[in-house]
């Protein structure tokens, strides 16, 4: 829970970071809807970046605005090993090229209503990032207020994975991987780790370091020689083939 700054409550806030903390938006997405005169605080439109406005004012978005963000997508994909889930890299391709009308994947139990649109492409980003010699779930977002829900520095939700692993593992090592490491300075949080087979751990965490579990498991004697994320939050990979997306649906939620 972050602390309420004194100095910061008498000068007001930030309207924008107000929208994003309360969960109407991003912080771009916030600074668009202002200089569109799309924001209302305490029933005046505000038009001016930088406005800042008391901690429990009310504070609106106007009907356009919020049919903006009801056009905008999440699309689900299953990231094979070789794909860069961000920026791409020398010799490397972005994930994002495998979003078109011939990868999209029809789930014959969840009839798709939603048809590939190449104006979905504008603004996708994804929510969070999967290692280029990983596979599995990789979200990408148009909204702002999914891609804060996932990879906020307060996010909560969890993702799942599974690692297939090399090595002997110390005799307390499963506790410390459970919660007794420190990457990059920090303290981890604690995770939930459990063997699945011989050679096959299950993580579940809360946050995501760059190559957290490959350098969670090196730390205990540990190689990953294979790593997919299965769930984030409440939605699963489950029967989405390697290579194929889908659309978020509409009664589904992280």
């Amino acid at each position: 829970m972050k602390e309420s700054n004194p100095a910061e409550s008498s000068a007001g806030i930030r309207v924008s970071r107000l929208l994003a903390e309360r969960g109407l938006c991003s912080r771009r997405e916030a600074d668009r809807y202002i200089e569109r005169g799309q924001v209302f605080v305490d029933g005046a439109r505000v038009t001016e970046l930088g406005t800042r406005a008391a901690p429990g004012a009310h504070i609106t978005l106007d009907e356009a605005a919020m049919q903006t963000q009801a056009r905008q997508v999440t699309i689900l994909l299953h990231k094979p090993v070789g794909f860069v889930s961000g920026q791409p890299e020398p010799g490397y391709k972005p994930a994002i090229i495998l979003i078109c009308r011939e990868n999209q994947w029809h789930d014959a139990r969840h009839p798709e209503r939603q048809i590939f649109d190449p104006r979905h492409l504008s603004g996708l980003a994804p929510a969070g990032r999967l290692d280029i010699d990983s596979t599995g779930l990789l979200v990408l977002t148009q909204d702002g207020r999914v891609a804060r829900q996932l990879i906020d520095e307060d996010s909560s939700v969890e993702k799942e994975y599974l690692a297939r692993v090399t090595g002997r593992l110390s005799g307390d090592g499963l506790a410390r991987l459970r919660h007794g490491l420190t990457l990059d300075g920090k303290r981890l949080k604690p995770a939930r780790v459990d063997w699945q087979n011989a050679d096959q751990l299950r993580f579940i965490l809360r946050e995501g370091k760059k190559r957290q579990i490959r350098r969670m498991c090196e730390l205990v004697g540990l190689c990953v020689t294979g790593l997919k994320r299965v769930r984030i939050g409440q939605i699963r990979l489950g029967q989405l083939p390697r290579g194929r997306w889908r659309y978020l649906r509409a009664e589904e939620g992280f």
